[in-house]
């Protein structure tokens, strides 16, 4: 499955520790802010949503583009501590 993840955070603090957990998951960084991988499996960006969830706060904000789930594109976001899903059929 292809991810991207967008990022912004809201201290140098979260984004170091950020930027670690996506480096062991195998998310190469593209633009500043912008991570990539193309072989990450759906039950590890599951636990890679979960550590992101534990080390940022209020202020952070992400977003998870994610393709193919079930032929469709999914954009998953956190902001404000919670997240939300958008399913969009391609």
């Amino acid at each position: 499955m292809f991810v991207a993840v967008s990022c912004d955070l809201a201290s140098n603090d979260h984004r170091d520790t950020v930027y670690q957990i996506f480096s062991q998951y195998g998310l190469k960084q593209i633009l500043t802010n912008l991570f990539e991988s193309t072989s990450i499996s759906e039950k590890l960006l599951s636990r890679l949503k979960r550590d992101i969830d534990r080390v940022t706060d209020s202020y952070d904000g992400l977003r998870f583009y994610q393709y193919p789930v079930e032929d469709t594109l999914v954009i998953t976001s956190l902001k404000e501590k919670k997240w939300r899903k958008l399913t969009i059929k391609v």
